[in-house]
């Protein structure tokens, strides 16, 4: 009985892992998310980093910059975590479609894609994150929402092997 017990858990935890929300659902929220505007000019923001069980291990402040040539985008993003650790990365955005998005960096394996439905941004990318000199490959499933006051609230969800090993909350505030 506890094997069938345990084996149902598994194909739970599994099944959610796969489950996707539709962007879709989020056409009619409000205030409206517009990436070229929030992402034109400065933006701080202020995160943390959850572990697999929901444990706080990191926190960071971030100081971004954009700026657009028509469809095309740059940001520079400036972390700086408590722990010491210093990051920077660039992106190269480009506005695809009213909404849709395509972004690359660095760190980033290939092209991120979102989209983009009401006051919802859905963004899915691959990324190598160092953790302690090693190198992970992981695939990120960012959700951000346009808030009131020129705030965007992002979560986003690190999966390996589609399990989330990792969560991460942003708090971004356009300057």
């Amino acid at each position: 009985k506890k094997e069938k017990n345990l084996i149902a858990i598994i194909g739970v935890i599994m099944l959610s892992s796969c489950t996707k929300s539709n962007v879709e659902i989020y056409k009619s929220s409000t205030p409206k998310i517009d990436v070229k505007q929030f992402f034109n000019g400065k933006v701080k923001a202020w995160g943390i980093v959850q572990n697999w069980s929901g444990d706080v291990v990191n926190k960071f402040d971030v100081t971004m910059e954009g700026t657009w040539n028509g469809d095309v985008g740059k940001l520079e993003e400036d972390f700086v975590y408590y722990n010491g650790k210093i990051q920077k990365r660039i992106w190269t955005l480009t506005k695809i479609s009213d909404n849709e998005i395509e972004g690359k960096a660095g760190d980033i394996v290939g092209v991120a894609t979102g989209k983009t439905s009401g006051d919802t941004l859905n963004f899915h990318y691959v990324m190598d994150i160092d953790v302690d000199g090693k190198t992970h490959r992981v695939k990120l499933d960012d959700w951000m929402w346009a808030m009131n006051d020129g705030v965007i609230i992002n979560r986003s969800y690190i999966k390996k092997f589609g399990i989330t090993v990792a969560e991460l909350t942003i708090f971004m505030q356009k300057q």
